[in-house]
């Protein structure tokens, strides 16, 4: 996603089909949560357990009893079958519910793609037809869905497209998404279009003398291409009680870990309407 891919960027070389997947041993670990992660995706996992799925790994290892260790690989193509499909590790926390790479559990959180501007550039903007935004430079990443959007709305004259990976050791910034925050807080860019996860944070931790940068959530946006996703876990196919073990955690601790995410600033979004969650809101 996140991951800006948020999501489903990186994943097409990754593990077998479901076929194979079926007649693998039980891998599971029984004495430990063995997390699949990148050490340095802020705000989802780093190294230092800093992110909201280091969070939410450690509030399901608590529940499960058992100790929490990671397996570390940055993510890029292949991620999933060198990570989950050797074997490595047993859960990926945050996955795109129904990736046909991973079998996922029941989602745990549905969010949204966001803009980001300065404070007061785009009072009011509600979605990406608003006019005031052709011909601005406007930031995103390649293969991500609003890509398509943008093209539909006359965007792509002045689109300033990143790629989505970034393996540069001497880079300034930890990933392409904080790249983009940063560009739009310096005047680079007028806005850009993030996946909401990683957007609320960055946007907050990049500009935070000045209150943070502005994020609007894109609600009125068509379905197609969709804008707004659910989250699940991901793990091997086959392991299917596994996954009823982790359903079971994720629902009783359903109030923790949506507490968490909302201390990242992460856009939640009503189970089926494209309506942001109160803040007050009962899970």
């Amino acid at each position: 996603m996140t991951r800006a891919l948020l999501l489903a960027a990186g994943l097409a070389l990754a593990l077998a089909g479901p076929a194979r997947a079926q007649s693998l041993p039980d891998l599971v670990t029984t004495d430990a949560l063995r997390v699949c992660a990148d050490p340095g995706n802020m705000p989802f996992s780093e190294r230092q357990g800093d992110g909201f799925e280091n969070r939410i790994a450690a509030i399901l290892a608590d529940e499960l009893k058992v100790k929490l260790r990671y397996y570390w690989l940055t993510q890029g193509p292949g991620f999933v079958r060198n990570t989950l499909g050797a074997g490595l590790c047993d859960v990926i926390v945050g996955s795109a519910f129904g990736t046909e790479l991973v079998q996922s559990t029941n989602p745990y959180y549905r969010s949204t793609y966001v803009l980001v501007s300065r404070p007061g550039t785009f009072p009011g903007l509600t979605g990406l037809d608003d006019e005031r935004l052709k011909g601005k430079p406007i930031g995103v990443i390649v293969g991500t869905p609003p890509v398509e959007r943008m093209g539909a709305v006359g965007l792509v004259p002045t689109m300033k497209p990143y790629p989505p990976y970034q393996f540069d050791p001497s880079r300034k910034h930890q990933t392409v998404s904080a790249e983009i925050v940063a560009d739009v807080a310096s005047g680079k860019l007028d806005a850009a279009v993030l996946w909401g996860p990683a957007a609320g944070w960055l946007a907050k931790d990049t500009n935070k003398q000045a209150g943070g940068l502005d994020v609007v959530p894109l609600l009125r946006e068509p379905d197609r291409p969709p804008l707004a996703y659910r989250i699940a876990m991901g793990v091997r196919h086959g392991e299917n009680e596994w996954k009823r073990v982790l359903n079971t955690a994720l629902r009783k601790r359903r109030a923790e870990i949506e507490a968490v995410l909302r201390d990242y600033g992460v856009p939640l979004l009503d189970e089926e309407e494209s309506k942001l969650l109160p803040a007050d809101a009962k899970p």
